[in-house]
């Protein structure tokens, strides 16, 4: 069932994508950051379809990703890239306005949306996003400020071919795309979650269970009933704690949970859990 949901959530993101490439920024000659933005500029100058130059330069980057991020993910990818490939040779290339900026805002924002989702499903749109994902795994990054700085050079390149007043409105482009994609893409956010409870042990287990996650248990007192409580600490990432909250409320409904956006981890903090794994797969 979560593999049926992932393809169609991407499906349909990808069909999106292709759409805010075909009406609102290849009519205007605004670029989509890296690979995909290489391939418009393809698409630009030669009579070759950009769904065509988008599979053949995403081939040695899913390569790549295959090999250090999974068949899962790259399933994903290739579906993902595929969909949008196809809905660009069959969505018409036309304008929906002739305004150059509106066109690169909600062109911006349709691809970032487009795009944070596919990521957030367990695949990518191939190219700079999988280089993005990978740097990620080292460094708890944004992946949208790290696509942005990617994305660059498409900016510069299509500055020297086209002209620099639509390499400023790609740059507005990518720049938005990658701000809506940090707003759905989310894993580089960590939290802390703190709970109070009766029922230490049976909510430590059903954790540990289900989460790739360090825990501390203090041995708590509640101030007015003087009861013996434990007290739990963690650390776990933004999409965790959709998963957490019914584990805790299944074992403890009435536990006190806290939890407060974490500025840096230290040490051992595990950047991939068992859990992202399981959405995926």
């Amino acid at each position: 069932m979560n593999k049926a949901r992932n393809l169609a959530i991407i499906f349909a993101a990808a069909i999106l994508l292709g759409v805010a490439f075909n009406l609102f920024l290849l009519p205007h000659e605004i670029l989509a950051g890296g690979i995909t933005g290489i391939a418009m500029i393809f698409s630009l100058l030669t009579p070759i379809n950009g769904g065509f130059w988008l599979i053949v330069l995403n081939i040695p980057i899913l390569i790549l990703g295959w090999m250090k991020l999974g068949k899962a993910f790259i399933g994903y990818s290739v579906f993902s890239v595929a969909v949008t490939s196809i809905a660009m040779l069959y969505i018409p290339v036309m304008k929906i306005t002739d305004d150059v900026l509106l066109s690169s805002v909600f062109g911006g924002v349709l691809v970032g949306v487009a795009a944070g989702v596919i990521v957030r499903f367990g695949g990518s749109t191939g190219g700079f996003d999988i280089v993005g994902l990978l740097l990620t795994m080292k460094r708890d990054l944004p992946l949208g400020a790290l696509v942005f700085v990617l994305n660059s050079g498409v900016v510069f390149i299509s500055g020297f071919i086209f002209s620099w007043e639509l390499a400023m409105y790609t740059m507005a482009s990518i720049y938005i795309s990658g701000l809506v994609v940090d707003r759905i893409h989310t894993r580089h956010i960590k939290l802390t979650l703190m709970v109070v409870t009766y029922k230490g042990e049976a909510v430590k287990k059903e954790l540990l269970d289900n989460l790739y996650r360090g825990i501390t248990v203090v041995d708590g007192e509640g101030a007015y009933s003087a009861a013996k409580l434990k007290v739990l600490y963690s650390v776990i990432s933004r999409y965790e704690l959709s998963y957490v909250r019914p584990l805790i409320k299944n074992i403890d409904p009435h536990a006190f949970v806290s939890v407060s956006e974490t500025m840096e981890v230290m040490g051992n903090f595990r950047r991939d859990s068992n859990f992202q794994k399981k959405q995926i797969s």
